[in-house]
């Protein structure tokens, strides 16, 4: 079986290795094992939540004083990493400490990272970030949520859709419209709110035990320290948020194609057809070297950017160019690997299969891949001014 392998042992460290270790025991032991139970189900238990945070896998990047481990993003990756490894899809944990989070140590108020981030750190308090709209995606102007000021706050009002973690989330990051200004603000939005309610489980073609929701906002009332940040700034704020969210997904994704090439090689030196292993047939052979040097290729691109990040000099571009490339190589090694399976590829209790059906959102989620390349686009003749 081969493992994903570092060849830059400055960016993980001896310890880091151990952190690795301690985190793949724990995702084979506590997750994997009842991921297909969760697929059932629709979303995780809560239970388990509170044992990632007990282990220092959620939010590791938040400040100690905030209860986070106050370390920096390599942490972060592991976590990723490991859970794309062992194929689950299911925790959410990703929205919550490399989306929610980041939000609010960068934009919150004193109050706003003492209340929430502790709870977030130990799994008590579940978040998500509500976006998504049915006719806004990719596309922020068409958001349509209304936020009215009041005297003591505000009045949310309005829909979301897509929502990651919408099910469990106990406090959400809600993207919204002033009505007087059309300016986009975000707001803290707690589910105990009257006049909030989850919609539906929505039923997905893949991911199936990350639960993806409905949400409503029925004239939601919060008070004023609920808003995130300044009032009018929601679009600088989340634009600042999604060069991290797309190497998030990159990550994620190449993690997940390593999963799906590992796995093959397995099954190739095992399976026979007209007397030979398929590993000792030349199209197999030529088909995985393709593969392993897209993969080598994805990784070079991953690590240089996790690089950029740590160093402050990750752009908007940059985190397109590393999505774009990586979700679609993702797609690309996937399909030859479940072809390469044969018939038991179709069947979903191979790894490969669900590996095929859940990479497919990677190509749409966090932005599109087309919108990846308006943005790659732009780069280009910003540059060239």
């Amino acid at each position: 079986m081969l493992e994903v392998t570092r060849h830059d042992s400055d960016l993980f460290d001896d310890e880091l290795r151990e952190v690795r270790a301690e985190t793949r025991r724990f995702v084979e032991e506590r997750i994997a094992p009842f991921h297909e139970e969760w697929e059932r189900d629709g979303q995780v238990p809560r239970s388990i939540w509170i044992e990632a945070g007990k282990l220092g896998m959620l939010c590791p990047t938040v400040p100690e004083e905030y209860g986070g481990l106050g370390v920096d993003f390599r942490y972060s990756v592991i976590v990723m990493e490991e859970l794309s490894l062992a194929h689950t899809t299911g925790p959410g944990f990703v929205i919550h400490s490399e989306m929610v989070a980041p939000y609010l140590v960068r934009f919150g108020t004193e109050e706003q990272k003492r209340t929430w981030l502790p709870r977030m750190a130990t799994g008590e308090v579940i978040g998500a970030v509500a976006m998504s709209e049915p006719s806004a995606g990719s596309d922020l102007r068409g958001i349509k949520t209304k936020a009215t000021r009041t005297d003591d706050g505000y009045v949310i009002s309005g829909q979301k859709v897509f929502i990651s973690n919408g099910q469990l989330a106990d406090i959400m990051v809600v993207a919204a419209k002033m009505e007087d200004t059309g300016k986009l603000s975000l707001f803290l939005v707690e589910a105990d709110r009257p006049g909030f309610a989850r919609g539906r489980a929505l039923d997905k073609l893949g991911v199936h035990a990350q639960d993806t929701s409905e949400l409503f906002f029925d004239q939601v009332h919060i008070p004023r320290g609920n808003l995130l940040g300044e009032e009018g700034k929601g679009s600088s704020y989340l634009s600042a948020g999604l060069a991290r969210e797309r190497l998030t997904i990159a990550i994620s994704s190449q993690a997940r194609a390593e999963a799906a090439f590992r796995d093959t090689v397995a099954y190739v030196a095992q399976r026979q057809a007209f007397g030979q292993h398929l590993n000792e047939m030349q199209n197999t052979r030529f088909t995985l070297a393709a593969v392993r040097a897209d993969l080598e290729a994805g990784r070079a691109l991953i690590d240089r950017q996790i690089r950029n990040y740590l160093s402050g000099e990750l752009d908007g571009t940059t985190a397109a160019m590393a999505k774009l490339w990586v979700t679609e190589m993702q797609g690309r090694t996937v399909d030859t690997c479940l072809q390469l399976h044969g018939g038991w590829g179709y069947m979903r209790e191979y790894a490969v299969a669900r590996a095929f059906i859940d990479s497919r959102v990677d190509r749409i989620t966090g932005g599109t891949s087309e919108i990846m390349k308006e943005i790659i686009s732009r780069g280009i003749w910003d540059t060239r001014r």
